[in-house]
């Protein structure tokens, strides 16, 4: 006799929607609370098609008095490049915001980088003292990230004297995947949440076909920011949880201890 899955999250189908290279922790984490974690990435994440321009960046990085990887997909493709062209300069200061990107760092050896301690965001990382006008004034910051993305911390640091470069590491495109496993499962009545952890991700998932079939799903989203393109884009229950993997998973759990404390209560 098979037995049923134990655990908070004990027979509950949470999508997950973030990048394959990214996805593995936070579904290890679902499974092992008894959910079925079902993947569907938002977005597709590739190294650039010439890599030369990150070569050459290897040459150049004693200009820079600060680089900031926007996400750990910029830490993991940029310095798949750079590191066996040139040794990382001792001046050079690291930063980035979120602790995926910091866990990334310090598996390539950063033991020291600069990040903020909540919010997780660039409007948290120009909060620092660091990135004040004084600080940055005449200094020459390198930004890797992937194509476009929010130029906020750009603009920003600019405006407060220093000097910018972009380095695009990788690019990103919509779901490589077919959504009919995802859209059959809510015709069934059998997704009970949704997980999104971009604002890119959110667009793009309203872009699919009869994406309104997922607007009554409970969605859970780990920053403000995504958690209002959300709402603006139509989803009824948007659950707003702490930062990262760790807020998810506790934000998943609280929704549905209460859940299945009424079910067994009414």
């Amino acid at each position: 006799m098979v037995k049923a899955p134990a655990g908070p999250l004990a027979g509950r189908v949470i999508a997950v929607t973030r990048p394959v290279a990214q996805a593995d922790g936070l579904c290890a984490t679902l499974a092992g609370l008894g959910a079925e974690p079902l993947r569907f990435p938002l977005l597709h994440i590739e190294p650039v098609a010439d890599p030369e321009p990150l070569r050459a960046m290897a040459r150049r990085l004693d200009e820079f008095s600060l680089a900031f990887f926007v996400s750990p997909n910029a830490v993991n493709l940029a310095l798949d490049v750079i590191l066996p062209e040139a040794p990382w300069p001792a001046h050079l200061v690291v930063a980035t915001v979120g602790k995926g990107s910091e866990a990334a760092l310090a598996a390539r050896g950063f033991r020291q980088v600069l990040a903020p301690d909540r919010g997780f965001d660039s409007e948290s990382a120009l909060a620092l003292p660091a990135f004040r006008s004084e600080a940055v004034a005449g200094r020459k910051v390198l930004i890797l990230r992937g194509d476009g993305g929010r130029d906020l911390l750009g603009d920003t640091l600019k405006a407060r004297g220093a000097w910018v470069e972009y380095l695009t590491c990788y690019h990103r495109g919509g779901p490589p995947e077919d959504p009919a496993p995802l859209l059959a499962r809510v015709r069934q009545g059998a997704l009970d949440a949704l997980t999104l952890t971009s604002s890119e991700g959110v667009s793009h998932l309203l872009a699919l076909p009869d994406a309104a079939l997922l607007k009554d799903v409970p969605v859970f989203v780990p920053h403000a920011r995504i958690a209002a393109v959300a709402r603006e884009g139509g989803f009824a229950r948007v659950i707003l949880t702490e930062p990262g993997d760790t807020g998810l998973i506790a934000g998943l759990v609280g929704h549905f201890s209460v859940c299945d404390h009424d079910a067994n209560t009414g």
